[in-house]
């Protein structure tokens, strides 16, 4: 399906994220941004093929796909001004929300509609295409879905979950960007210590860190069994494996999904 008009409400960083990612597609003929600052969604607006600025009135008047791209807290207070003007209209659309903790009844009951919504948890790599994009429906049709998924397909993986398992995928793929990047500034940092330029232990960090997932993706190997085949005995790796693991590197990333989850929960609940 090619959507006459699309929409976002919200042109943060991740609304940035999946806006780019829909005007990629081809699959809309006009893509709408607003933002509480203007001049954001225009600057946005003037890298991306078929978008336009515009309002949150006119997305919530006239846009088939409305994506609202604003933070947990601020959701009620955004849609509230929109509520006659989505109770107006009498064809058929689509609220699609990325509000961490927030469900798609509880979407639908903020905005005070009936209408179908769908859910996603993207991360901010989808703007270059290596995204995750997680998904769920509520009195969605399959060609509602099955659209948004092709809408969505430039992010990255797009993949349909139950809604009930979307804030425990989010606190992975959602927040894990920071966590990865904790990393690769740590292992830049170690050889920055051993005596590299900071550009060279950066950019051999970053490779290193993408090739690693490859390795995980493509080959289907339990990422132990790769840890393994580096591992030679009484060699270098095993000794810096020894001290990650002295220092609670495992555990503390288990920790941080975790507290990311527990947080969203609470997000939910507010």
């Amino acid at each position: 399906m090619l959507y006459d008009s699309i929409g976002f409400i919200g042109t943060g960083n991740m609304g940035s994220a999946i806006a780019s990612a829909a005007a990629r597609s081809g699959q809309a003929k006009e893509v709408l941004l607003a933002d509480y600052d203007p001049a954001k969604a225009a600057a946005l607006a003037q890298t991306l093929p078929g978008a336009r600025p515009s309002t949150n009135e006119e997305i919530a008047r006239t846009c088939q796909l409305i994506v609202l791209g604003v933070k947990p807290q601020m959701m009620a207070g955004m849609l509230s001004p929109l509520t006659e003007i989505l109770r107006a209209r009498a064809d058929r659309y689509v609220l699609v929300t990325m509000a961490a903790g927030l469900s798609c009844a509880r979407i639908r009951e903020l905005a005070g509609v009936s209408c179908p919504v769908i859910r996603l948890m993207p991360n901010t790599p989808c703007a270059l295409g290596a995204g995750v994009v997680l998904y769920c429906g509520l009195d969605a049709e399959q060609a509602d879905l099955d659209n948004f998924a092709a809408l969505m397909a430039p992010a990255g993986l797009v993949d349909p979950l139950d809604e009930k398992l979307i804030d425990a995928a989010s606190a992975i793929s959602g927040c894990g960007p920071a966590y990865v990047y904790l990393f690769l500034e740590a292992l830049a940092d170690g050889g920055v210590a051993c005596g590299l330029p900071r550009d060279k232990a950066l950019a051999y960090a970053a490779q290193t860190v993408e090739g690693a997932a490859r390795m995980v993706l493509e080959s289907g190997k339990h990422p132990g069994a790769l840890k393994d085949a580096v591992c030679s005995p009484a060699g270098s790796t095993i000794q810096g494996v020894r001290a990650l693991e002295a220092n609670g590197f495992r555990s503390a990333a288990l920790e941080a999904v975790i507290a990311a989850y527990d947080k969203t929960l609470e997000l939910g609940k507010k």
